[in-house]
């Protein structure tokens, strides 16, 4: 999995070059050579789970309702999992085109959060990428000090610092790196590491004017062998229709946010432990 995740950054890298040097050359055979900026690489400011690059314009509001259903090989007990919904909702505002914040709560972990988003770079004609900066700080209300007799309001903390890095190839095709630092101030078990590294990589391809589709991968490097937590894998389609974005998705984790998503994937595809679930974005 390390080479498939350098070979795709090498790709990635590469694809990016070969393309500025085909925007350069636009600029110098073109007599206007002002900046051309493209269109974003993603519709939503998600690509599933993770942070894409998209960020909501200056003064616009977003509402986003997520919902992670149980597995669906819990079969006609629980519905194929839809009888255990976990469910997240937040609130994002542009206070710039370049910056956005944002609030919300998830029922797993009864997690609250808050989290600040900023573009950095904007892809054009001189520039192969978009480069965008998120973090965010998530606090876990669920933990009991008779469960953790010396817990402190700090061991609730956790917080997580991203880089994505995206480029959109094609009016089709758009592709994005996402290394990324997240820390728990708590172990929940023996297993458990204070500081997790992971490489996120991600898609979406655009199959008609409304329709995209999606898929993500993270790789957690810091994870011991004695870890049954898996990495994180999703596939999903994006529907635009209006004012809101509308992501169907399937995935191995049953978290939204990521410190959770990222380091508690329980689900295993091969055996068909599998979460269906929705994004709803709508714009204001």
């Amino acid at each position: 999995m390390k080479k498939l995740l350098f070979l795709f950054a090498s790709i990635f890298i590469g694809m990016s070059s070969l393309f500025a040097q085909d925007d350069l050359l636009d600029e110098i055979n073109s007599e206007d050579t002002a900046d051309q900026f493209e269109m974003p690489a993603f519709k939503a400011t998600r690509i599933i789970n993770g942070q894409s690059t998209k960020l909501a314009s200056k003064k616009e509001f977003h509402m986003i309702i997520s919902h992670r259903f149980g597995s669906i090989n819990d079969g006609i007990s629980t519905f194929f999992g839809l009888d255990n919904a976990n469910t997240y909702i937040g609130l994002l505002y542009g206070i710039t085109d370049r910056i956005n914040v944002a609030i919300g709560r998830e029922t797993y972990r009864k997690t609250v959060n808050a989290s600040l988003k900023v573009k950095l770079l904007e892809q054009h004609e001189n520039m192969p990428i978009h480069l965008v900066a998120f973090g965010g700080f998530y606090a876990n209300t669920q933990l009991s000090d008779q469960v953790y007799t010396e817990l402190t309001t700090i061991d609730r903390f956790s917080y997580l610092f991203q880089l994505q890095m995206s480029r959109r190839f094609t009016d089709h095709l758009s592709l994005q790196l996402s290394p990324k630092y997240v820390r728990q101030n708590l172990k929940y078990s023996d297993y458990d590491v204070y500081n997790y590294f992971v490489v996120g990589i991600g898609g979406r391809y655009k199959v008609s004017k409304r329709v995209a589709l999606t898929a993500e991968y993270d790789h957690n490097f810091s994870r011991s062998s004695q870890n049954p937590y898996l990495n994180p894998l999703s596939l999903g389609v994006d529907l635009e229709t209006g004012g809101h974005v509308f992501q169907l998705l399937f995935s191995n984790a049953q978290a939204n946010l990521p410190p959770s998503y990222l380091t508690y994937a329980t689900g295993d595809w091969s055996k068909g432990e599998i979460y269906f679930g929705f994004n709803i974005v709508r714009v204001f």
